[in-house]
């Protein structure tokens, strides 16, 4: 069986304040692209986790990797019999959610049925991740509700200058303002009047994010913004070949050293 990690963009992403837990009080608007990491299970005599792929090796020790604490919960805290391959071509750290997406199709594979609760205990992203479709995250991202999809069918192009950006950090960083909450509306309403508050702290530790978004804002996109807590950016097209066209010339020509990935959202 096949499924797919699909890679998260944050349309919006709003802090609204610290909490006494020290966790932040986000009011967020999820989408998905239509492409990420590919994951493949087969059953086997014991429990295994295999990588290929450009970022195969970022994953970290097997044993705390989200998808064999996916696999241990829904089998009751026991390993499964399984063999997964994981095709890693999400950057790691990287605001695009990819270990949490990856984590969200095993619970897909598997069949579980508390889905949800099983997400909210794997971490903050991978309840939205489970359908992969545009969702207002609100709490710590884990309060869903549902938003008209009138982004389906965008053209995406993602960017990330190959620099791990840990979430704990860009948080700490942020400089505790709050700016409004986000707007109502549709997806499309919301993503044009928001914004993302993670954006100034994640420069400040990765100063390169600010490049990227110049980069990307004297293009024709309808919008450019960074991803979660960096350091992905993206920028959303009309036209796909405009966003392919984007990511081609800065991996062939401009920035070499850069990832780019182009598609639709979901």
């Amino acid at each position: 069986m096949h499924d797919v990690g699909y890679a998260k963009i944050n349309l919006a992403l709003h802090v609204r304040n610290r909490r006494p837990d020290g966790y932040h009080e986000l009011e967020t608007l999820f989408a998905f692209l239509d492409d990420g990491d590919q994951i493949s299970i087969e059953p086997a005599k014991g429990y295994a986790l295999e990588t290929d792929s450009e970022f195969g090796g970022n994953i970290g020790p097997i044993e705390d990797n989200l998808i064999t604490r996916a696999a241990r919960l829904v089998s009751g805290g026991k390993l499964p019999a399984l063999h997964f391959r994981l095709s890693k071509r999400l950057p790691v750290a990287a605001g695009l959610g990819g270990g949490s997406a990856d984590a969200a199709a095993v619970l897909r594979l598997m069949g579980a049925d508390d889905r949800h609760d099983l997400a909210v205990a794997l971490g903050a992203d991978v309840p939205a991740c489970l359908a992969s479709v545009p969702v207002i995250g609100r709490g710590t991202g884990t309060a869903l509700a549902p938003v008209e999809n009138d982004v389906q069918g965008l053209a995406c192009v993602l960017v990330n200058p190959n620099i791990p950006l840990l979430t704990g950090p860009v948080f700490k960083s942020w400089d505790g303002v709050d700016r409004g909450p986000m707007s109502q509306g549709s997806a499309r309403e919301i993503m044009m009047a928001g914004h993302n508050d993670l954006e100034a702290a994640a420069i400040k530790l990765c100063p390169v994010i600010a490049e990227i978004l110049d980069r990307l804002r004297r293009t024709n996109a309808l919008v450019a913004r960074m991803s979660g807590s960096g350091a992905s950016c993206f920028a959303l097209y009309e036209d796909y070949d405009e966003a392919a066209n984007v990511g081609f010339q800065i991996r062939e020509f401009e920035r070499q050293d850069w990832w780019t990935m182009a598609g639709r959202l979901r």
